[in-house]
């Protein structure tokens, strides 16, 4: 009862909820904004990272994507959605330093400036007790979600630093585990998302303050360094090895498709944030908004159904795990 209450009262508060009735669902053209500002987005072939390019392009702004899958199709249907836009996709392991460097040169030649770096690229490793992990795919997690934000954060810092008069903006995707809390089933990728919020503290003093005992790095350009929270998002990091009571809930409640994501975050992202800032898409009263409406009011879900199956909406590609092919 007291729940119930306080749920009513959340809902009140916090007004009427945000409608995202179709995966499909065309979402209104962005106004460009005055400036084209650069925007390099890592594990840009699908998932949130490709929806990340597609809000970014449709606010005429360039992007360069990179992702280990072939980048032949997303390139295509990111370039017919936005046939007036600049969008320019490389190859790259983040776990391998030359690619990231590679990468990074690769950026500036065809930005020419960098405003934004997301480092979105990430792996689960599978959902299985850490016993039964092969040690190549813990090394694996750790090394494309951990090592591969340190390099990406390193050789977006030395670009930026040396762009004079220029802000730029590194975003470190954080996940499940990032609070402390225990992910049973995912304990590799809930460690390397757990370090994330320390390296973005280190990073903001490093940048503020400096290094005890070494002169302070002189920059042509400030650097700045947030934390990115997409949420539970319906992509194969989400969806793989995922249970019909997993589906149910959590998912079923509190998940959202790609696009929502990021027509929510790139606004956020392109606003003036403070170094060290933690960006969100499910905060506090969207959270409190999507119990009230699913426990309280029995609002069904859009796209798991009462069985725990993923809803497949017609016209819509999907592979085993109801992950949709978002092109």
């Amino acid at each position: 009862m007291r729940l119930t209450a306080a749920l009513l009262c959340a809902a009140l508060l916090l007004g009427p909820a945000d409608s995202f009735t179709s995966p499909t669902a065309k979402i209104p053209n962005r106004a460009s904004t005055a400036l084209d500002l650069g925007v390099v987005i890592t594990g840009g072939a699908n998932g949130v990272g490709y929806a990340y390019a597609d809000e970014f392009l449709s606010r005429g702004h360039s992007v360069v994507i990179c992702d280990v899958a072939d980048l032949e199709a997303p390139l295509s249907s990111l370039k017919a959605k936005h046939p007036n836009g600049e969008v320019y996709g490389t190859k790259c392991d983040v776990s391998s330093a030359s690619d990231v460097e590679s990468l990074g040169s690769f950026a500036v030649s065809n930005l020419g400036t960098i405003h934004h770096w997301i480092n979105n690229a990430g792996v689960n490793g599978g959902r299985r007790s850490l016993m039964d992990v092969p040690p190549s795919q813990v090394e694996l997690v750790v090394k494309v979600n951990l090592l591969g934000i340190l390099l990406c954060t390193q050789t977006a810092m030395k670009i930026m630093s040396s762009q004079p008069s220029v802000t730029g903006h590194i975003y470190n995707t954080v996940g499940s585990g990032v609070k402390g809390g225990g992910t049973p089933g995912y304990a590799c990728y809930g460690a390397t998302k757990r370090g994330l919020p320390q390296l973005t503290d280190s990073l903001r003093k490093e940048i503020e303050e400096g290094v005890q005992g070494y002169p302070k790095k002189e920059m042509k350009g400030e650097v700045k360094v947030h934390s990115l929270s997409p949420g539970m998002v319906f992509t194969k990091l989400l969806l793989e090895d995922s249970t019909k009571e997993l589906r149910k809930f959590p998912f079923g409640v509190l998940a959202a498709q790609p696009e929502e994501v990021a027509s929510d975050l790139v606004p956020k992202i392109l606003s003036s944030n403070p170094n060290g800032n933690s960006i969100e898409f499910l905060g506090t009263d969207k959270i409190l908004r999507k119990f009230f409406e699913r426990f309280v009011l029995q609002k069904k879900s859009e796209y798991i159904d009462d069985e725990g199956n993923v809803i497949r909406f017609p016209g819509e590609e999907y592979n085993e795990d109801g992950v949709r092919a978002l092109y």
